[in-house]
């Protein structure tokens, strides 16, 4: 299949639908398919990169989001290159102009047009005048016009399908959980690598390392991690919190970290190369996440494929994804949350505990997240097809019926 991505996010940008992204494009290309991907331009990238199949129009920064952007031209573009490249599919990622875009594109080529829906927008509405022009009501009904006509949508989670069954999208909807490179994050460090990772940040290789990589957002909730640290440093006096990741909650973070005298046992590593991204989980010993505004969890399920348990904050999604202790528990208390840490930092893992990890890892593969995308590609273009002939019988009957009159 010719698959054309459209996403108004993609790299270098960093974030998780980036990631998203470029896994389902990545395991679709290994699974023998053509990808495009139909994106933004980006001052750290070029403006097109064909060889790889990237198309980028011109944008600016997304208003009170300024790391993240929007195109502002590039339609008829965008079609007569999918003319070219003969696309079978439109997938969009992006509600914005890259997302309008492919509708346009795909309703030109008469195509299938999905859509995957990431981001719950109820929860960042405080980027835009601290939340007092849109309201949660007004996402819905924004939501439920963007989605009209669309061929299928893709929830990455239960909550992401309950939310859109609460803004009455008609479209047929499937649960696929974003899938997680195993041949990035299965492949296993070196004693040395990990230890000479370690020791950059100035740990010894039996330090207790606690790992928190995400942007550094206010809905993230880092804070809470921080608030937590004395209390599992009364028991774990040597133990140590990296945060990974840059945002605008930063400054504000450091501030935390200084009134609480804690720089001694925090240090904020700033934005990761994607690349390097998967030595920080095999360095670590606990992954950590305070955020409650995940709608897929990604980095949850990269620390599980780095054999990293996982301690994260309950949602509707880690209670799908955490079945069993040996993936990691969830918290709603601080004290549970601490408990957390020191039972994984206490306790090693022990092979049955690996057995189940191994099984779960399946479940969250890239491979079988496209094969399940692919499932919904093939069945939208049935869908599609059976319509249209539909369409041509009633057409051929009035026809029939008019010329017999």
């Amino acid at each position: 299949m010719k698959i054309g991505l459209f996403t108004d996010t993609y790299f270098p940008q960093v974030s998780g639908v980036a990631t998203s992204i470029k896994t389902l494009r990545d395991e679709l290309i290994a699974q023998g398919h053509q990808v495009y991907i139909f994106t933004t331009t980006d001052p750290k990238a070029k403006d097109d990169d064909k060889e790889n199949g990237i198309y980028r129009f011109p944008s600016i920064p997304f208003v009170s989001f300024t790391d993240r952007r929007i195109a502002i031209r590039g339609a008829f573009r965008a079609i007569k290159v999918a003319e070219k490249l003969q696309l079978d599919i439109v997938h969009n990622q992006t509600e914005f102009s890259l997302g309008v875009m492919g509708k346009v594109v795909a309703h030109h080529l008469n195509i299938p047009c999905l859509h995957t829906y990431h981001t719950m927008y109820q929860d960042y509405l405080h980027y835009i005048a601290n939340g007092h022009i849109l309201k949660p009501k007004d996402v819905g009904r924004l939501a439920h016009i963007y989605l009209h006509n669309i061929s299928g949508v893709v929830a990455p989670s239960e909550r992401v399908l309950e939310t859109m069954r609460s803004y009455n999208v008609d479209a047929p909807i499937r649960i696929i959980p974003t899938g997680i490179n195993l041949r990035v994050y299965g492949q296993r460090d070196s004693l040395e690598e990990k230890n000479a990772l370690r020791a950059k940040w100035g740990y010894k290789p039996d330090t207790p390392v606690l790992l928190s990589l995400s942007r550094l957002a206010f809905e993230k909730n880092i804070h809470t991690l921080i608030e937590a640290m004395p209390d599992i440093l009364a028991k774990k006096p040597d133990a140590q919190l990296l945060i990974v990741g840059d945002g605008p909650a930063r400054e504000t973070l450091e501030r935390q970290v200084r009134h609480l005298h804690l720089t001694d046992h925090i240090q904020f590593a700033g934005q990761v190369d994607n690349d390097d991204v998967h030595h920080y989980y095999q360095m670590a010993n606990v992954f950590v996440s305070a955020s409650d505004s995940e709608s897929q969890g990604l980095t949850y399920d990269e620390a599980l494929a780095s054999d990293l348990p996982i301690v994260v904050m309950r949602s509707e999604y880690t209670d799908e994804l955490i079945d069993d202790p040996a993936i990691g528990v969830s918290f709603q208390k601080r004290i549970d949350l601490v408990n957390g840490v020191l039972r994984y930092l206490n306790n090693p893992r022990t092979p049955e505990e690996q057995n189940k990890r191994d099984a779960k890892l399946h479940e969250i593969s890239a491979e079988v997240f496209a094969q399940r995308i692919l499932k919904f590609y093939q069945d939208c273009q049935e869908t599609m097809a059976e319509k249209q002939s539909s369409q041509s019988k009633g057409t051929f009957r009035n026809l029939f019926h008019r010329s017999r009159s």
